[in-house]
């Protein structure tokens, strides 16, 4: 049995990923890994308004999973002009 130990408050630097805009808002598609977990978020450039959580616990399938994910993250924000993680997903 091995013991996994959690460190709180450990937060690595956040990284950015991508840009995109949508209806003349700029916004950035962020990594960090916090408590050992890596997060993928999507947050307005201007630092107002909502962040989105896109996806977490990406370490476990690798940079061409999360290169991919941002892809079609970003194909989804043009195709449909708005944020993807604000969309219904009956949409």
């Amino acid at each position: 049995m091995t013991a996994t130990v959690q460190h709180p408050g450990r937060v690595g630097e956040r990284v950015e990923l991508a840009r995109y805009s949508i209806g003349g808002e700029e916004r950035i598609i962020y990594g960090q890994r916090v408590e050992g977990v890596v997060r993928l978020t999507d947050n307005p450039a201007d630092g107002r308004g909502r962040a989105f959580l896109i996806e977490r616990e990406l370490e476990q399938d690798g940079n061409a999973a999360l290169q991919a994910l941002i892809g079609d993250y970003l194909e989804q924000a043009a195709k449909y002009d708005e944020i993807p993680m604000n969309r219904s997903i009956l949409c």
